[in-house]
């Protein structure tokens, strides 16, 4: 017998979100770790709100609410106040209840402008690592750079005298044949970005490069830092990064070719840090020698380095930082840092699962 197609107008139910979400869930763990560092960062979060006035958007739904739009790859803050109103998993992670009316996504941008600051990436993300310690090495580390394309056009890329010629009817400018330079130019769109191309053949595209320093054992990120694109960019952010790592051993550092330079590897010596990075001698002598290279440890650095594609590719790919959507050397390095941690949550996620 052919059943009948009712259709419900309305729904009560006594079952709560709690209960309907599964409890292997992968969400579920790493909403406990999220609500313990919450926590820990509240009297943090209460210096930046005024006592008086109408209550915000709490800080602790706005981050649970971006921590779902980098796990699930949702492309804009309008599509996540969608996925609010009827996503039952999504309510229970940022911890609504089920009538509760949803913000409208220009009220949701307008106070999460307010957490875009590097106190509070770096406060979250140092609380993940604190977290992550028992599963990371304290003696094996890489550090490697990535090209983080800007929310900018070529065609925004002017001349800063304003000589350059002039845009057409329809606002559009014409600069072939013309030579840009970082030093004459700047994107009209976001002034911090910079002309750059990561390798040679490559294109070069408007951007800021993304930093981080990892560790062996799990691929864990160590720390992470955004500067503005250029050619010594990746040594200065490594030595910076190096300086974090806790002395009182002997510890290795692992990087590409960019790294093999005699001062860089003269200053990681100077830190008591071996650098492990792999030798370019394409028409020229590797500043790392044999008293690095034929000890076996020198190998096991170098496959263990390129580990840190993953967390490149899982930044860019899911966190969608392929491409940003925020604009300014501040903004973007608050993204950078938060997806970081992001990505930390969802490695020790798998780890704990494992263990």
């Amino acid at each position: 017998m052919r059943g009948d197609d009712q259709q419900q107008e309305g729904m009560f139910s006594y079952i709560s979100p709690e209960k309907r979400v599964p409890a292997d869930h992968p969400l579920r763990s790493i909403r406990k770790m999220v609500d313990e560092i919450l926590k820990e960062m509240s009297p943090q979060f209460a210096k930046l709100y005024s006592e008086v006035g109408r209550p915000s958007i709490a800080p602790e739904r706005l981050l649970r609410s971006l921590l779902l739009q980098i796990f699930y790859s949702v492309r804009s803050e309008r599509m996540l106040i969608e996925q609010l109103q009827y996503n039952m998993l999504f309510r229970w992670f940022v911890g609504m209840e089920m009538d509760e009316a949803v913000w409208n996504h220009a009220v949701f941008s307008k106070n999460r402008e307010r957490l875009l600051n590097e106190e509070i990436a770096e406060g979250f993300f140092q609380r993940v690592r604190e977290r992550a310690k028992p599963y990371m090495s304290d003696e094996h580390f890489t550090v490697d750079g990535t090209l983080i394309e800007a929310w900018a056009s070529q065609k925004s890329f002017r001349r800063k005298d304003g000589k350059g010629n002039p845009p057409d009817a329809g606002g559009e400018v014409d600069f072939h044949g013309e030579k840009r330079k970082n030093q004459t130019h700047e994107s009209t769109t976001d002034a911090d970005a910079r002309l750059f191309k990561k390798s040679k053949g490559s294109e070069s595209k408007l951007g800021y490069l993304g930093h981080v320093l990892m560790e062996h054992r799990n691929g864990l990120l160590v720390e992470t830092f955004l500067t503005e694109a250029n050619g010594r960019a990746e040594r200065d952010a490594a030595m910076l990064m190096a300086e974090t790592i806790p002395g009182g051993k002997r510890v290795t550092l692992g990087g590409d070719k960019n790294y093999d330079t005699q001062e860089f590897v003269r200053e990681l010596r100077g830190m008591n840090i071996t650098p492990h990075v792999a030798q370019n001698n394409t028409n020229r002598s590797s500043a790392v020698d044999e008293r690095t290279t034929r000890h076996a440890g020198y190998e096991v650095s170098q496959r263990k380095r390129k580990r840190v594609e993953q967390s490149f590719g899982w930044m860019k790919m899911v966190g969608m930082l392929k491409k940003v959507k925020l604009r300014g050397i501040d903004k973007v390095g608050w993204l950078f840092t938060f997806t970081g941690a992001a990505y930390n949550l969802c490695r020790l996620r798998n780890l704990m699962a494992r263990a």
